[in-house]
């Protein structure tokens, strides 16, 4: 062989050796980034768990505080239920305890009555007691209803007959059946009453026809 062929063989086989260390180096690379890829699912795993971790503590505490607020509105519904009857039972005994001397003193005019000789003193008697009674009513912020005299008023009136009359405005209350009362500007019970009511003009005229016939 010639130095000429030598060259010419020496210049086909150089260039091929270049890509030998490139497939190398690639080895090299896929290798390694093999290797790293179990160590980066492995932080995504631990990762994970953290939060997770994290997110059970909190329902924990969540549920925790829940419960806790739970419990202490219940014991706020009963010591408010509790409170409220507590009032409720102060405020019938108080009512109680203004009332008594008016029973006492109904009984004691009741026996006065059974001995009395007039009529007068048994009379004068019940008017006494009636008068402790609205003055005991007073003291508890109860109050009749004005009626008689007074224009009719559905708001506190309960109107139980109308009456023809001229004597009165129509529309007035003319006669108390039984008295109503007022706790301040709430209506405890409606007073039933007699209400005036114009006379009808046809029934005159007729009533004065017939009588003229007559």
């Amino acid at each position: 062989m010639t130095e000429k062929e030598v060259n010419n063989a020496d210049e086909a086989i150089g260039p091929s050796s270049p890509d030998l260390g490139e497939e190398k180096d690639a080895s090299v690379s896929t290798s390694s980034t093999t290797s790293n890829a179990p160590k980066s699912t492995g932080e995504a795993g631990e990762a994970c768990e953290d939060a997770l971790a994290e997110a059970r503590l909190e329902a924990a505490r969540l549920k925790d505080m829940w419960m806790r607020t739970a419990a202490e509105f219940d014991n706020f519904r009963k010591r408010s239920r509790r409170e409220t009857d507590d009032a409720r039972k102060l405020g019938q005994e108080e009512i109680l305890r203004e009332l008594l001397p008016v029973f006492d003193n109904i009984e004691r005019g009741i026996q006065g009555a059974q001995r009395a000789q007039e009529v007068k003193a048994v009379v004068d008697g019940l008017q006494m007691i009636l008068k402790q009674f609205e003055s005991t009513l007073g003291k508890i912020n109860i109050k009749k209803v004005p009626s008689v005299g007074t224009p009719f008023d559905p708001a506190v009136h309960e109107a139980i007959q109308q009456v023809e009359t001229d004597q009165h405005p129509s529309g007035t209350v003319i006669f108390e059946v039984q008295p109503g009362y007022l706790q301040g500007e709430k209506l405890v019970r409606a007073a039933m009453v007699v209400v005036a009511k114009a006379k009808s003009v046809n029934a005159t005229g007729q009533d004065g026809s017939a009588n003229g016939t007559s």
